[in-house]
């Protein structure tokens, strides 16, 4: 399907931050000489219907009977625009919005710098491909689902059931996904990743492809004696192949996540009041107030346009009234998906990531009554700041398990469970991973050795007899 221009506005408009969306709003100021921002507060939307025609006899006409307007002359009336916004300032002894004012705010903007995201570079290059719209809109969902190191941790299949997709075009766009640059993105773990960077670098067959691809649990151990007797080759040529290794890339996505020396916004704050009440507050100091010119409003009203200029006034009308209503349907939605996260996930608001519970995001899309891939969207790109720190909208939406009591913990809460029972292990005697396995039975959580592994590798933890202290 071919989406109109209006509604990839829309959807663009849902899925940025609050930073990328003051660069749409500003460049739509930029474009739309029938849109304002307002300087004070106030209502955002102004609802008035557009004015009839009016037969009022031009006073200057052509050929027609219709008066000249080109739009090189909306550069005077957006003059006229600043006097009458001065104007009625001034009278109703209300803040003045001078070119001074402007200025200021302008390089203001400007001063703030914002950098390509993940998304936004694998997209871009996906451009440049045959890949067709479907497989483009495939990926970008499947790009939305990536972790913060750029893996892939649902399967394909799962992908297609969840965004509703065809399952070829889901599988078409992951082989299109791991072509891409940074190499190794959309692997689905740290193994696949390595095979791939060395595979975009030529490098299949070489002796450092074949540790990671047939023998990765002697790599992880670094058995250099046993990995030249296995392959028939030196210990120097596995040394070699290890320094190779090593130089490798292990999470592809973290640099376009790194923090250089970047404030991260918070789209929405969630606190206590006075009264010990849960109070969500969106931020809206990076969003401009935008509303519909009233000089042009007065243009129609008057008559005498020709068609081609009315019907053009008209057309940014409708355009300009639509982003509005997009960007405070963007503000509902965060607002009512931040609320249905806050009642899902009250004891971590209370207590902390211990208490975080499993939460799809199909279950928010149920209660809110929206689709689960606008739920996808809106928290994209998005950060909610709690009593417990800042963190990604993501963060709140994770698988889980079931304890013997009933209980459902997220796969965050057990990965927090082994991180404390490493933490707390004897260094002379670390504990094995099917140990760890049992710690965690006792508690109530059954989960498999692989999955404990799994968890240990994503918070950076050295397998057993690498941690062991001599």
């Amino acid at each position: 399907m071919v989406l109109a221009p209006q509604l990839r506005q829309s959807l663009k408009i849902l899925q940025v931050s609050a930073l990328e969306l003051r660069d749409v709003i500003l460049e739509e100021l930029q474009s739309n000489p029938t849109l304002e921002e307002l300087p004070m507060d106030g209502a955002s939307i102004d609802a008035t219907e557009l004015p009839p025609p009016s037969d009022k006899p031009s006073s200057v006409e052509n050929a027609e009977g219709e008066m000249e307007f080109g739009r090189e002359d909306f550069e005077v009336f957006s003059q006229m625009h600043e006097d009458y916004r001065a104007a009625m300032a001034e009278e109703n002894g209300s803040y003045s919005y001078s070119s001074d004012d402007e200025e200021r705010r302008k390089h203001f903007f400007d001063s703030i710098t914002s950098e390509a995201s993940l998304q936004d570079e694998l997209m871009q290059q996906a451009k440049l491909t045959d890949a067709s719209a479907g497989v483009l809109k495939a990926l970008e969902y499947m790009i939305g689902s990536l972790d913060d190191s750029g893996f892939l941790s649902s399967s394909v299949g799962d992908l297609a059931l969840l965004s509703a997709l065809p399952l070829g075009d889901m599988q078409e766009a992951h082989r299109l996904l791991k072509s891409l640059e940074p190499a190794g993105i959309g692997a689905a773990n740290l193994r696949e990743c390595l095979l791939l960077q060395l595979e975009q670098r030529g490098r299949k067959g070489s002796i450092a492809h074949q540790i990671i691809r047939d023998y990765y649990e002697l790599l992880l151990r670094r058995r250099i004696p046993e990995l030249a007797r296995r392959m028939g080759v030196t210990s120097d040529a596995i040394t070699e192949a290890l320094e190779e290794i090593s130089a490798l890339d292990p999470a592809p996505g973290r640099r376009f996540g790194e923090d250089s020396n970047r404030v991260v916004v918070p789209d929405v704050t969630v606190h206590k009041d006075e009264m010990g009440e849960w109070v969500i507050t969106l931020n809206n100091d990076y969003i401009p107030r935008l509303r519909i010119s009233p000089i042009y409003k007065e243009m129609l009203a008057r008559g005498g346009l020709g068609r081609k200029d009315k019907d053009y006034i008209q057309d940014k009308f409708r355009s300009g009234k639509f982003i509005i209503s997009s960007i405070e349907q963007r503000q509902q939605t965060i607002e009512r998906i931040t609320r249905e996260i806050l009642r899902f996930q009250s004891d971590f608001f209370e207590e902390g990531s211990s208490k975080l519970r499993p939460l799809t995001m199909s279950q928010v899309a149920d209660t809110v009554g929206v689709h689960e891939t606008t739920v996808s969207r809106a928290i994209a790109n998005k950060y909610i700041l709690t009593p417990h720190g800042v963190f990604d909208f993501k963060y709140f939406f994770t698988p889980g398990y079931k304890g013997d009591d009933g209980e459902a913990m997220s796969n965050t809460s057990v990965k927090e469970m082994i991180a404390k029972i490493i933490e707390a292990e004897d260094s002379a005697r670390p504990l094995s991973d099917q140990q760890i396995v049992g710690m965690l039975a006792d508690s109530g959580i059954k989960i498999a050795r692989r999955t404990v592994a799994k968890y240990r590798e994503e918070l950076g933890i050295l397998p057993t007899n690498l941690r062991r202290s001599y």
